[in-house]
């Protein structure tokens, strides 16, 4: 059974959606957490910059009443590595995320390991808009979903401009703040040892489970214990 979280301890947790997706995804996520009565916001990115995802991210953490976890689902990592320099980022959460240091993209770690077959990453449009190849959405980001969720995911993608994946940082949060994350161990979209070797090298404490690129949604019991388990932890809980 889920317990009450300490009402002394960091009660606000805020949640940056990647690319091919938007902040519904975090749904089950935000049911674990508030009912263990955390203070739940979800960030609904651009994702049109690097600079325009982290100014919505920080939007939403000066409304904070008080220190926040911060965490992030795939390019969404790149996000709060930049955002979490914000002073109410009491601590990160990369859930399948990328976590590029200063100087680097997204890119960088993308192209650090071949892509799985099943990978659906098309290259930009003419308007600079990159989306998922819909032949391989289901199988290459959440195959662990239903053919209707998929479905409904694939329609509803945010348009994804390449931009964002090429922009270096300019300053890495969790070479600062207390960092942890999810590998998800059957992602075909993040090889699983790009995950690996990033975290390793930052000293991220990772739990991994099994779930495709989109375990946040698959497994949202599991990712919101990790969640948890950085509040509790960088409280002093």
């Amino acid at each position: 059974m889920e317990g009450k979280s300490n009402p002394n301890g960091i009660k606000n947790i805020v949640l940056v959606h990647g690319a091919f997706a938007d902040g519904s995804g975090y749904k089950g996520i935000y049911e674990h957490l508030t009912q263990q009565g955390y203070n739940v916001t979800i960030v609904q990115n651009p994702l049109t910059s690097l600079k325009d995802d982290v100014k919505a991210t920080n939007a939403v953490l000066d409304a904070q009443d008080g220190p926040a976890i911060l965490a992030g689902h795939s390019w969404g990592g790149a996000v709060i590595t930049e955002a979490g320099n914000h002073p109410n980022v009491a601590g990160l959460v990369y859930i399948a995320a990328f976590q590029p240091d200063k100087n680097e993209s997204a890119l960088t770690w993308f192209q650090s390991a071949p892509p799985a077959p099943e990978n659906g990453i098309l290259p930009p449009d003419d308007k600079g808009i990159v989306y998922y190849d819909k032949a391989k959405y289901h199988g290459g980001f959440c195959a662990d979903l239903s053919k209707e969720q998929a479905a409904f995911m694939y329609a509803s993608q945010g348009a994804f401009y390449g931009e964002c994946f090429v922009t270096p940082l300019s300053e890495a949060a969790w070479r600062n703040k207390p960092s942890f994350a999810v590998i998800a161990t059957e992602d075909k979209s993040i090889n699983p040892d790009i995950q690996r070797n990033m975290y390793q090298r930052s000293n991220t404490k990772a739990t991994e489970i099994k779930g495709s690129h989109v375990v946040f949604m698959s497994q949202p019991q599991k990712v919101a214990a990790v969640i948890v388990d950085a509040a509790q932890t960088v409280s002093g809980n």
